[in-house]
């Protein structure tokens, strides 16, 4: 099964929100397994970016008066659409990305979840709830919630659809309208999903897609917006969230991780060895949660290396578009320097390569093997640093309480990993790590596929979350109105002002015995 024909990325290169495109300068985007060319997409500006939010902000309007049980019947539809066109959704992730399929399945269920999720809880979750006032019966006191206006959404190429709409699902149904900048990579991927959108019944001009480099069109995002989501490195995010506090605008983010996998004596190892080759390399290990630090029990490290070096080099390397690989390519030369780099400097200061470690230009140019390493220290490029490919170090430990000392130190917290003898062991280990996501007995899917959970970071791997009640609510002003009744706060005609606030003082020395108090 080949990439999809040219007039599909025509198609979606003319869903780009910039006007006059065929008269624009364009950045022509290629298929990663072969280098060949996709298509091309306009190249924006930050007028294209300002006349976005022009219209996204009179549509916005509207929009938000309409009640949120409308709101949700489009992302109701729109599943529905992701459900039928899944397949053509995965070969666009699949073509400029360069992952395995099931890796691109992966995501396109994650949009099919999120739509769920947040279609069904919005409707009351935005709906205006009533809390104790300041004195019984003289104050109602109601909450209500208000969106924020046009939220911005730059987004990375390691997840191009998922992590553009998917991000975009919550704000949207929150009343808000979204301007997207996806990565330069990959735009396809999120003009596909924008795409569908439309289609389910979403007006335009709520959603628009911006294509063209980070440092204008993105940037123009962050300069223009009422709130900001983004998704990529830990030092983007810091200085996106500099930017954002000048503004005083509401910054998320998920960034960075370091992500360590502990393994206990009684683990089943030939379950955790198989899982951990998802864990590790799921989309050549180009993947925010995946696992780059395996910790095991001394007693049970050579039986789980031998285990897991040999389910490593049974993973199948190569391009296809359906299910019959394990792992598919990197998607930059810039990644496959990176891994390379990590490689020949952790060789060179003593590590070694218990299996891969080489680039595979036989199956396509940014092919790298899938590599396990041992005996990695902190001075190693890839000892404390992020390799985000397809690397991962085994560290033999002494005892649980070791393996979660160094799970800790570090200034990541994004996602962790425990497989134990038993799940209530595996539990108690997963409440002692600093990670925002914790999976027992698996790697990092179940905790992204709980959508009603919040997910994000701890330490430098983020701030605030996706998904759960919080990945609705962030794209919300809550508003406070409190009705008083009866009379004002100034003394009755019958009371001095010192007996009032003697009286006042009572009620509310008083009110820790009503209910909700």
């Amino acid at each position: 099964m080949p990439a999809p024909e040219a007039d599909v990325f025509a198609r979606l290169s003319a869903l780009a929100a910039i006007d006059g495109a065929e008269a624009r300068p364009t950045r022509t985007i290629t298929e990663v397994f072969t280098g060949r060319p996709l298509g091309t997409v306009p190249v924006g500006t930050a007028e294209d970016v300002a006349d976005a939010f022009v219209r996204a902000r009179a549509a916005q309007a509207h929009w938000a008066a309409r009640p949120a049980s409308e709101r949700a019947a489009v992302f109701e539809r729109y599943r529905a659409l992701i459900v039928a066109e899944r397949e053509y959704l995965m070969d666009v992730i699949q073509a400029e990305t360069g992952k395995a399929r099931w890796a691109a399945q992966e995501e396109v269920m994650g949009l099919m979840l999120a739509a769920r999720y947040f279609s069904r809880v919005a409707p009351g979750l935005l709906e205006p709830h009533k809390v104790a006032g300041a004195f019984p019966v003289l104050n109602k006191a109601q909450v209500r919630t208000q969106p924020k206006g046009v939220v911005g959404v730059v987004a990375p190429w390691n997840y191009p659809l998922v992590l553009s709409i998917g991000d975009s699902i919550p704000a949207l149904l929150a009343g808000n309208a979204v301007v997207v900048k996806p990565d330069s990579q990959t735009p396809f991927s999120s003009l596909a999903g924008a795409e569908l959108l439309y289609r389910a019944g979403l007006p335009r001009d709520l959603l628009a897609v911006v294509t063209g480099p980070g440092t204008v069109v993105g940037t123009a995002i962050v300069d223009s917006c009422d709130y900001l989501m983004f998704t990529g490195s830990s030092t983007t995010g810091q200085t996106l969230a500099q930017q954002c506090g000048k503004r005083l605008i509401g910054f998320s983010a998920e960034l960075g991780g370091k992500n360590p996998m502990i393994v206990t004596r009684g683990a089943n190892l030939d379950k955790v060895a198989k899982a951990a080759v998802r864990a590790c390399f799921s989309n050549a290990g180009q993947l925010c949660i995946s696992i780059e630090r395996i910790y095991v029990e001394r007693s049970i490290a050579e039986e789980f290396t031998a285990e897991f070096v040999a389910a490593t080099e049974a993973a199948k390397l190569g391009v296809a578009y359906d299910f019959s690989t394990d792992m598919g390519s990197l998607i930059s030369e810039s990644q496959l320097e990176t891994v390379s780099k990590h490689v020949a400097d952790a060789t060179s200061k003593g590590a070694k390569v218990l299996t891969g470690g080489k680039a595979r230009p036989d199956l396509g140019p940014l092919f790298f093997e899938p590599t396990v390493l041992s005996e990695v220290t902190d001075e190693m490029e890839c000892g404390r640093n992020e390799t985000f490919g397809p690397l991962v170090s085994i560290y033999p430990v002494d005892s649980v309480d070791e393996a979660v000392r160094l799970a800790n130190d570090t200034e990541y917290g994004l996602n962790a990993s425990v497989w134990a003898a038993s799940t209530s062991e595996g539990e108690k280990i997963a409440q002692r790590l600093r990670a925002g996501t914790v999976c027992v007995d698996e790697g990092y899917a179940p905790a992204w596929g709980s959508t009603g959970a919040p997910m994000g970071g701890m330490g430098i791997s983020g701030v605030g979350r996706r998904h759960g009640a919080d990945g609705l609510l962030k794209f919300t002003e809550p508003q406070t109105i409190v009705v008083t009744r009866f009379m004002n706060l100034d003394p009755p005609p019958m009371l001095s002002q010192d007996k009032w606030q003697r009286f006042l003082m009572t009620i509310a020395r008083n009110l820790r015995f009503l209910p909700g108090r």
